[in-house]
């Protein structure tokens, strides 16, 4: 067969690319979903402490149903990953699992039994794991990886404001109306979310590119193919990967320590006498989520100026000056200073992690496996820092407790300092766009 016509067939496989309008109309639904969703998928999550504190919970209790939570949804993000890149309804896992999770939260309006809200968490963990891994591969298969940086970074800061105006209309409703108020805002919201995933056209959508194949069809410059063709690499290339171990580790350390300082600074301060339950734990939300706006926006020019290694460290070193402050200042001002820095370190893990894992399997064709998998180590850490920190704070008090968390991150700058600068090779920053190196040939590097 001559070169022209292997050359036509490849053309001709290739999915139809959607025009400019049709992509315009999907990135711009694509932060509308972005926005809605944050209080579609947080929902109680926040408030859930203080909710349960007023009913008689101790921490240790309340720490431990949020890791039950934790660790159902850290067990099902690979296989939501892996689901994620072999389907083509993408737009209706989101659909579903943001029904899901909505339902889930009204089992504890139901009944506060330890078995409900237990089954409550579960459910919610096990309906959100797919949706991160859903919007991301959403968004690469609508901008593809020249544009993915910019786009996320995009998403991301539509995402904090939707958390940050969720969380203040959270506080201001269970302020006039009791805490059960948030679970209908969080209600609304979710329509808000679904409206907006059918507002992005299936066209719009290459399925190829948002697992991580694009270079597969041929395009000049964007990516490669694995030696397999079409085919995507199997789930080896992830524990291949050298740099993306780094990443989990040093992620997984560093969620271990973050995840209960938000609903633990809550607890301390409220149990204290010194703030309004959905007033103070909405405020704790509003200030990182804002601050989480600034640093998502930042975060996207610092990758593509500077590459992802400085946004990563920064990220990482906020957590133990933060422990430091929340355990020295357990007052209702602390909320300022204790929560911007929770914004300045998960506003730019928002930006670089997603795009760090994109650009290290770029051409593996696993890339959502590859999100779940990171997603699954964070989810690690997370799920585990709950129960943690909800013991050592029954059994040692607050401040004992945010001291020993901050204090995990240190482990987090280490392996990143020592060893993350095997990513900067993969990852490059460049004016305006993040060009990446796919690590096929150095997995084992």
């Amino acid at each position: 067969m001559s070169t022209t016509t292997l050359a036509a067939l490849g053309a001709a496989s290739k999915p139809p690319e959607a025009g400019g309008a049709e992509r315009t109309r999907a990135t711009r639904a694509l932060c509308a979903l972005n926005f809605f969703m944050a209080d579609m998928q947080a929902g109680i999550g926040p408030f859930l402490g203080v909710f349960l504190q007023q009913r008689g919970w101790l921490p240790g209790a309340i720490g431990s149903v949020m890791t039950a939570g934790g660790i159902a949804g850290m067990l099902m993000t690979v296989p939501a990953g892996a689901f994620i890149d072999s389907t083509t309804r993408k737009r209706l896992v989101v659909i579903v699992t943001g029904i899901c999770t909505v339902l889930a939260s009204f089992l504890i309006l139901w009944s506060q039994s330890w078995v409900v809200v237990t089954t409550s968490q579960i459910a919610t963990a096990i309906a959100g794991a797919a949706i991160g891994p859903a919007v991301a591969g959403m968004t690469l298969g609508i901008v593809r990886q020249r544009g993915f940086n910019a786009q996320n970074g995009r998403n991301q800061a539509w995402n904090h404001a939707g958390n940050m105006i969720g969380a203040g209309l959270s506080g201001w409703l269970g302020f006039e109306f009791g805490m059960p108020a948030i679970f209908f805002l969080a209600a609304a919201f979710g329509v808000f979310a679904i409206a907006s995933v059918l507002a992005i056209p299936e066209r719009a959508i290459d399925h190829r590119a948002a697992r991580g194949l694009e270079g597969a069809h041929g395009d000049p410059g964007e990516g490669s193919a694995d030696a397999q063709g079409e085919q995507a690499q199997g789930l080896r290339t992830l524990l291949r990967n050298r740099p993306m171990l780094i990443l989990a580790a040093a992620l997984a350390c560093f969620h271990l320590g973050n995840g209960a300082m938000l609903p633990l600074y809550g607890l301390a301060v409220v149990g204290a006498g010194k703030g309004n339950p959905a007033v103070f734990t909405a405020l704790t939300v509003v200030v990182a989520q804002g601050v989480m706006i600034v640093t998502a926006l930042l975060a996207m020019r610092m990758a593509a100026g500077r590459g992802y290694w400085l946004v990563m460290l920064v990220s990482f070193i906020a957590l133990p000056v933060r422990g430091l402050l929340a355990g020295s200042f357990i007052e209702s001002w602390g909320v300022w200073p204790v929560q911007a820095l929770d914004g300045i370190g998960a506003g730019l893990q928002s930006v670089a992690v997603p795009g760090l894992v994109a650009c290290l399997l770029s051409g593996t064709g696993r890339v959502n496996v590859g999100q779940g998998a990171v997603m699954t180590v964070q989810g690690l850490g997370a799920s585990l820092s709950p129960a943690i920190g909800g013991w050592l704070a029954q059994l040692f008090g607050y401040h004992v407790a945010f001291y020993v968390l901050g204090a995990f991150a240190l482990v987090s700058v280490a392996l990143w300092v020592g060893f993350g600068a095997l990513l900067m090779p993969a990852c490059a920053g460049t004016a305006g766009e993040t060009v990446c190196q796919p690590v096929l040939g150095r997995a084992g590097a």
